[in-house]
């Protein structure tokens, strides 16, 4: 085998990573900051942007450098080989980052660390001679690992040829080194000569002490990295949780501390946030600075957080009690955005871009979809528009809920209705307790239940409030939406109005015009009615209302349209909602490129709104680092969308505000992801399967009959279990499938935490 670091040519890893992003300076926050210097916080890049590439490899460092705050901070944990190189892995252990258990087969060793028995391949038994055939690898198995076995294993003075801003080296143990006749300390202070070192941390007291007096601390700041609380510190034999209130002591060695994050912020069994710890200010008291580790996009939050990672970075630099001095994160581009564009924005910021924030069952992300308190807090948030998706009664009141099952989104199985099941097929696959089978009184009675569509990787929403909240009817829902002076509009999506017509004898177009009307909403012209459907034919209903926005939601991935079923949907509607998938659809979860469908439809006069946008991190391509401000980002300025539709409207919202919109320069870590180049940087061997195209929409997908104008008369309660049998299509057509995007990322996600 040729050696591995003879395959990797600098150049073209800087260009196709540069390709990324649009690579500009940033403009910097100028406002004061509550850190002990004053001074923004630091980004530190750990292992460089190691949630995405293997740590500490080629592409992760460029990567960081590229797409971060300029004065971004590589970092290092670094490792000596059996010749005293220093080498960056993230564990005295190889074979969890890198290939060493299939190149060096059998050369594991057993060794006692801080006391406790290890097995593995440990770089102090190899010279880096030895480890030039070994390739880095993706040592988190959540993560991708397109880019495992590229790249080679990198020494400090690798990653110092890159010329970043800042070097921080860490040494995690010292002592184990010490046992096995090799010298940190030693090291440290060789390449001290040579390299402009800016931050050296170690848990070990005795190693900061040993290096202090022979270090020039103007220019190396010394650090102190505390383990976890239980943890004891050998060199003084006293529990890191001691040292913590001992900031006197530590300033005689370190000119700061860092620290895992719960140290600040606690949270109870339950996953949420306790008050804050004084930890920062007694730091800061002391004369110490404070950096927190233990970021990353790609692992359950805090639920105060609702799986949105640029929140949590705001709590910590952005609270209005104090900053802490630097985050460590995997993924750097999120705490760059989170310090540059999105700190000290208030309430009432000015919007820097023009899109709609058009809620999804209210703020479903957060509470029980279309409940008084998802709508209210969607308000509080900063939607820009509420939705609510109406369903009839069995007494005919028009009332919001996401689905016409009452099984997806409520507690009906456990009801006294249970028996009231059977099977549509109109409607749907499988047996359902339908809300037309139930009276409003009956639904009232109902209690509503969270939506967890990411359930399976124990990512749950908000378990406090699962249960939390009151259904509203449509008349409701519009008094409230009417009385909230921050709205723009309200959208009202239409579904089942052929059946229902046809079999139940409840026409859904005229109860949702008759409330309308009585609402006021005929004569308003303050807040906007949008009237949203997949049937061309409802939306014909409202043809004569001349002040609503009708609205075509195509629910099939979709690459692009006839021109003739475009001129049919013109006919009929003035936007249209569309999937993620159809504006950049993907394969293994990576973009593979644009569609040029939005171009289209706006080419024709069509507002484009673009569906569903989620917090959750297994929700995003590959492409968005597990952030979703990212993925807005993209959309909103790569493709030029008219809004999103999201189920957490308060990311949007404040995405709208973000002050690095209004620069003269976009900053890197503000540029839209470029579709299909991470899929560039992929191995041929390695690339995922390519998927078949999305169909093309053609004039037959869209044209339909018109409504019955009829109304059945309504049949009796069925008894449980009963099939009706289904007496065609409603409009001649079959329901467009849902689209892939999502179970494609489920499966693979699954596959990857079983390798």
């Amino acid at each position: 085998m040729c050696n591995i670091r003879s395959l990797f040519t600098p150049l073209l890893a800087v260009l196709l990573l540069q390709s990324l992003v649009v690579d500009v300076s940033a403009q910097g926050s100028a406002r004061p900051w509550q850190t002990l210097t004053g001074n923004p916080p630091l980004v530190i890049a750990r292992g460089g942007f190691s949630g995405l590439f293997p740590y500490s490899s080629p592409y992760a460092f460029r990567f960081a450098m590229v797409t971060s705050l300029p004065d971004v901070v590589l970092w290092c944990d670094v490792q000596l080989t059996k010749d005293s190189v220093g080498i960056c892995a993230p564990d005295l252990r190889l074979d969890n980052s890198t290939y060493i258990s299939q190149v060096l087969k059998s050369k594991d060793k057993f060794y006692l660390v801080d006391g406790v028995p290890t097995r593995g391949w440990f770089a102090v038994d190899f010279t880096l001679s030895d480890l030039s055939l070994v390739s880095l690898m993706q040592g988190i198995y959540s993560r991708s690992d397109k880019f495992d076995g590229a790249f080679p294993i990198q020494t400090v003075q690798d990653m110092t040829t890159l010329k970043p801003s800042g070097i921080w080296l860490n040494i995690q143990h010292n002592a184990f080194y010490e046992q096995r006749n090799l010298s940190m300390r030693s090291y440290v202070l060789s390449l001290s000569r040579s390299v402009v070192i800016n931050h050296l941390s170690s848990p070990e007291a005795s190693f900061l002490g040993s290096v202090a007096n022979r270090l020039n601390l103007n220019i190396t700041k010394l650090v102190f990295r505390f383990l976890e609380p239980n943890f004891t510190e050998l060199s003084t034999n006293q529990t890191y949780d001691s040292l913590s209130k001992n900031f006197t002591f530590i300033k005689t060695f370190a000119s700061g501390i860092l620290i895992p994050k719960n140290y600040i912020w606690p949270t109870d069994a339950n996953g949420y946030l306790q008050p804050h710890t004084s930890i920062v200010s007694d730091a800061h008291k002391a004369g110490l600075e404070v950096f927190v580790s233990e970021f990353y996009n790609d692992v359950p939050l805090s639920y105060n957080y609702s799986y949105d990672p640029v929140a949590e970075y705001l709590n910590f630099v952005d609270n209005g009690d104090f900053s802490v001095d630097g985050v460590l994160s995997d993924f750097p581009i999120t705490p760059s955005a989170a310090i540059d564009c999105f700190s000290g924005l208030g309430k009432n910021a000015t919007p820097q871009v023009s899109f709609s924030v058009i809620s999804k069952n209210g703020a479903s992300g957060d509470y029980p979809g279309c409940t008084d308190l998802a709508y209210q807090n969607a308000i509080s948030y900063g939607a820009d528009v509420i939705d609510c998706p109406v369903q009839m009664s069995k007494d005919g009141i028009p009332f919001c809920l996401g689905s016409i099952n009452l099984l997806s989104s409520t507690s009906i199985a456990q009801s006294p209705y249970s028996s009231r099941s059977k099977t549509i097929p109109e409607i749907g696959a499988g047996s359902g307790i339908f809300t037309f089978s139930l009276t409003w009184s009956e639904i009232q009675s109902l209690t509503p239940m969270m939506s967890n569509p990411y359930s399976k990787f124990d990512l749950l929403r908000n378990p406090e409030f699962k249960s939390s909240g009151k259904f509203l009817t449509l008349s409701d829902f519009l008094a409230l939406a009417k009385s909230t002076s921050s709205l723009t509009g309200v959208l009202i999506s239409i579904e089942n109005a052929a059946y229902l017509i046809e079999k139940e004898g409840l026409n859904v177009t005229t109860a949702v015009l008759d409330v309308l009307s009585k609402a006021g909403y005929d004569n308003q012209t303050s807040m906007k009615v949008m009237i949203e459907s997949t049937n061309s034919s409802v939306l014909m209903k409202f043809k004569d209302k001349k002040k609503y926005e009708r609205v075509y939601r195509i629910e099939e991935d979709i690459r692009d349209a006839k021109d003739a079923a475009m001129k049919d949907i013109k006919g009929f509607a003035d936007s249209v909602v569309i999937s993620k998938a159809s504006v950049y659809p993907d394969s293994g979860s990576f973009l593979t490129g644009d569609t040029n469908f939005v171009p289209k439809l706006k080419s024709y006069g069509l507002s484009v709104y673009v569906e569903t946008f989620s917090n959750e991190f297994v929700s995003q391509a590959w492409d968005y680092f597990s952030d979703a401000t990212v993925e807005i980002n993209s959309f909103v300025l790569g493709a030029n969308i008219s809004g999103v539709i999201t189920e957490f409207p308060q990311t949007s919202a404040r995405y709208k505000k973000n002050r690095c919109l209004g620069d003269k320069e976009l900053p890197s870590y503000m540029s839209p992801a470029q579709p299909g180049s991470l899929m560039q940087l992929i191995q041929t061997a390695a690339l995922p399967p390519a998927e078949p195209p999305s169909p093309v929409l053609t004039e037959s997908d869209v044209v339909e009959a018109p409504l019955p104008s009829s109304l059945a008369t309504p049949p009796p309660t069925p008894g449980g279990g009963t099939a009706v049998s289904p007496p065609g299509t409603s409009n001649g057509l079959p329901k467009i499938g849902a689209g892939s995007f999502l179970t494609s990322l489920a499966m693979l996600f699954t596959i990857l935490l079983l390798l």
